[in-house]
């Protein structure tokens, strides 16, 4: 069976179960996507694996935990609207979430949507399993764009929101930011924040972005995700691995 944890009252709420919680973030993804898109997109890919893992898996009750909207975006700060409460208190807010979690629930997957939440949830999940919690965390990570690669608010997260939430898209807004790689930009973005390398806080192009390429996205980052935890192979992070043979 799969189910909404918060609309179940606690008697149907069944002992043993699979959790997957859903980690966001309330952040600017530029001047046309809504500031809950990593909250929308992490909260629709564990949905989508619960369904999945409801379907192959019916010994194992799986529920979808409310949404943890509020993440480490701190360098998104600059930009009006983002809500941001650190590494250190999400961590600690993680780790106390899972740790109540797991006194009526098997295991507990975390599902992120934020790039920016991963030095938490490593910390987090690496303190519990040492606790001898079941507990793994998996990214909502598309592997390709069609050559349209981007790091926020671009080419695939406009897709994805285009798909999932295509009336809180202001599409005619949309435009590009900073196109430089990633990689390049990562020392001032870390030193000075996302506003130091690009103005509409955009890094990537969201022209072109539709809806047909985000259910592409989509079903892909919701497969892999699903793989994952079926396989239940996490890292020294305790990231949970595609298993050995996944074409990529």
């Amino acid at each position: 069976m799969t189910a909404v944890l918060a609309d179940a009252p606690w008697l149907d709420v069944p002992p043993g179960s699979l959790v997957l919680v859903p980690v966001g973030s309330t952040e600017q993804h530029g001047p046309h996507l809504p500031l809950d898109t990593d909250s929308a997109i992490a909260d629709a890919v564990a949905h989508r694996c619960a369904e999945s893992l409801a379907r192959h898996r019916a010994d194992e009750p799986v529920l979808v935990a409310p949404v943890v909207t509020y993440g480490a975006s701190g360098e998104h700060q600059a930009f009006r609207g983002t809500c941001s409460i650190g590494t250190e208190a999400l961590r600690m807010v993680t780790v106390e979430l899972v740790r109540s979690i797991r006194t009526w629930a098997e295991r507990v997957v975390l599902v992120n949507g934020h790039g920016g939440n991963v030095p938490a949830l490593r910390a987090a999940v690496s303190q519990l399993r040492a606790e001898g919690h079941a507990v793994a965390w998996a990214s909502c990570a598309t592997r390709d764009t069609g050559g349209q690669g981007d790091a926020h608010a671009g080419f695939s997260e406009t897709s994805l929101m285009l798909h999932l939430r295509p009336r809180a898209v202001r599409l005619e807004r949309a435009e590009p930011g900073n196109t430089t790689p990633i990689e390049r930009l990562l020392p001032r973005l870390v030193a000075d924040g996302v506003a130091a390398v690009s103005v509409n806080g955009v890094l990537g192009d969201p022209t072109g972005a539709s809806a047909a390429e985000g259910a592409r996205l989509f079903a892909q980052m919701a497969a892999d995700v699903t793989r994952s935890i079926e396989s239940w192979q996490p890292d020294s992070t305790g990231r949970l691995r595609l298993p050995a043979g996944t074409r990529v």
